[in-house]
């Protein structure tokens, strides 16, 4: 589903080249709970970047469902983050004096999707997410850390994407609410098969993910499937 064959990335400033991403070459294939794990400066956002069609890599090749997204353009690269890819950022991202329910509709909107599917379609994401149904209609900013993180999740299932991307999902939440929005992810693998890659620089939360990608110095250094 997902293919990185010899990804390299290097910004220049004058004379000077630096090559943050080195070589990166890995598949991953549908139904996979992958977590990318690297320190501060390992070049697992650059990495991110790329997979989330933010960037395009200076050498190598990128396919997303057997399609080649390093070469495409500005406009191209959107329409991919838009149809087969759902972001689950650190900061959550919602409109805060905005419903749930309305929040999670917003990408459908996006992607041209009749009005009288919108509904439909974030109720069932909501119910993906185990979002509880009696906040639907709670405006995003009166609910806790937790709840719109999963209304995040919920947003990026809307469009049934390909791949959902989550970058330092955890990071803003106490462990414990940490805990439970991993078990979400994980429950989105096991029991309904969604493709997951997870960007964590914490070994407890990349230990959720059944397979292991570490980074560090722009280099994969190891790949490790979980027993």
């Amino acid at each position: 589903m997902l293919e990185c064959k010899n990804i390299s990335k290097a910004y220049k400033s004058g004379n000077l080249e630096t090559r943050v991403l080195k070589n990166a070459s890995f598949k991953i294939n549908d139904g996979e709970f992958v977590a990318i794990m690297g320190p501060s400066g390992s070049g697992k956002s650059t990495l991110m970047h790329i997979l989330g069609a933010l960037d395009t890599p200076t050498e190598g090749q990128y396919w997303i469902d057997g399609q080649d997204v390093s070469r495409l353009t500005d406009d191209e690269l959107a329409v991919i983050r838009t149809k087969k890819i759902g972001f689950v950022f650190q900061s959550f991202n919602l409109l805060p004096r905005t419903s749930v329910l309305r929040n999670v509709m917003l990408p459908l909107a996006y992607a041209g999707v009749p009005t009288e599917k919108r509904e439909e379609m974030a109720k069932s994401a909501l119910r993906g997410a185990a979002f509880p149904e009696g906040f639907w209609n709670h405006y995003s900013n009166q609910l806790s850390g937790g709840m719109m993180q999963r209304v995040a999740i919920a947003r990026a299932l809307v469009n049934n994407p390909a791949l959902i991307l989550a970058d330092e999902p955890t990071g803003n939440l106490d462990s414990k609410t940490g805990e439970a929005v991993l078990q979400t992810f994980q429950e989105l693998n096991e029991k309904h098969g969604r493709t997951i890659v997870l960007i964590t620089h914490e070994r407890e939360v990349a230990e959720h993910a059944r397979r292991i990608i570490q980074i560090r110095d722009g280099q994969i250094i190891s790949d490790e499937i979980k027993k």
